[in-house]
């Protein structure tokens, strides 16, 4: 109040003062230019200089508002820019997390566009619209991201790899991945995908000589390169003996390639051993099988290499039954082993020792495979009713055991 008061005090004493000035002499002012002549009072001169100042005041204070008008009508504004392109980038990530694909596909383009930092939001994006099946926007929104970020080479092919895959798409997932290995050989993520993609196609040469990176490198725990090895050869050699392209020879010539390349301590295992051996009897060489199986066995008995040795012909079958009944002393009261003296028995032509053998297999376990052997030589031994009543209940042991078909008649 006491400045109202003092403010109305010297307002009232401009006035005074100006009216007193004005009465006492009003001044002249000529203004004259070319043919522009101008001419008044002093202090008419002085007013209109005041109302032009008072004009552009206001106009300056009219503009400020309808600014910040502007502000609250657009949602777009500098001040509102940064909070709706937060809200974007958290609700499109959260909507990503729980597989909203198309929210989380608008929310995180709308942040993409705008943000600063749009690496993340262009990935997530890419991600989401593969999910929908629009995959050529995936691969534009990847591309967009290059642009934006042309320094997050390896995030960006990771992403692309990973989709690609997701698609099906392998042969362009190995190209980009073949691409990234070759920039950066060490990466470790790299060369999990590159492993995963060599499983996918069961390209088990290519995952072979990847090994040694995913080992030098530690890409994964050492179980699981253990266990991915074992896998991969194996696969390899399986793979060898039944290339479909090739001719025998090739096939042999292949198979012996991959046996030889394995590396030496997986030579023993029963796994490998057991593909070796299939591959050789598959393509006609059962003599190599049979010393390939006999040198194992020697090394360390395991069950399913003596399955594969009561199956393959070795160049001396009283040989070869004579040492398979060795390991009796030792394995008295194994089933796979009495099924295979079995079947060592019936290829040397002795009926009865085979029947006993799988009479005493078929004792210890009561599986289909027995069941089926014993079988096809009582019906042979003319012994019809016990035969028959053996399919049946081998078959009975087929359909509780998933519908496995019965093995062939084995060699005699």
């Amino acid at each position: 109040m006491k400045r109202f008061a003092l403010f109305l005090i010297v307002l009232l004493a401009i006035i005074g003062a100006v009216g007193w000035a004005v009465s006492k002499d009003p001044g002249y002012v000529l203004i004259s230019y070319d043919r522009f002549r101008y001419e008044s009072s002093l202090w008419v001169l002085i007013g209109l200089i005041l109302v032009v100042w008072l004009l552009v005041v206001l106009v300056h204070r009219i503009l400020g508002v309808l600014q910040l008008s502007g502000a609250l009508v657009n949602p777009w504004s500098r001040r509102h820019r940064e909070r709706r392109i937060a809200k974007a980038s958290r609700n499109g990530l959260r909507e990503l997390a729980e597989g909203q694909w198309s929210s989380a596909l608008a929310n995180l383009q709308i942040a993409a566009e705008h943000d600063r930092q749009p690496l993340v939001h262009f990935l997530g994006a890419a991600r989401a619209a593969n999910e929908l099946g629009r995959h050529e926007q995936s691969d534009e929104l990847l591309r967009r991201a290059r642009e934006r970020e042309p320094g997050a080479g390896m995030a960006i092919g990771l992403t692309q790899a990973q989709l690609q895959i997701d698609r099906g798409q392998y042969v362009e997932a190995r190209e980009t991945l073949n691409g990234l290995h070759g920039d950066h050989p060490r990466h470790h993520h790299v060369l999990t995908l590159l492993q995963q993609l060599y499983v996918q196609l069961q390209d088990w040469p290519a995952l072979c000589r990847l090994l040694p990176e995913l080992r030098k490198h530690r890409a994964l725990p050492p179980a699981r390169l253990d266990e991915l090895e074992l896998l991969a050869w194996t696969a390899a050699v399986e793979q060898a003996s039944q290339l479909p392209e090739a001719s025998a020879e090739e096939a042999r010539q292949a198979l012996a390639q991959r046996w030889q390349n394995s590396p030496s301590g997986l030579r023993n295992e029963p796994a490998l051993v057991r593909a070796y051996a299939d591959g050789l009897a598959r393509l006609g060489n059962e003599a190599k099988a049979e010393e390939v199986l006999r040198a194992a066995l020697k090394k360390h008995f395991d069950d399913r290499l003596v399955e594969r040795y009561g199956r393959v012909q070795g160049q001396e079958p009283s040989r070869q039954l004579s040492l398979a009944e060795s390991w009796l002393k030792d394995h008295p009261d194994n089933a796979e082993l009495l099924l295979a003296l079995g079947r060592l028995s019936q290829r040397n032509e002795l009926w009865g020792k085979a029947r006993d053998y799988f009479e005493a297999s078929l004792r210890l376990e009561h599986r289909p495979q027995t069941c089926a052997e014993l079988a096809r030589l009582l019906a042979q031994l003319g012994d019809k009713e016990r035969s028959n009543r053996l399919f049946q209940e081998g078959l009975g042991l087929v359909d509780g055991s998933g519908g496995k078909a019965l093995p062939a008649i084995s060699n005699s």
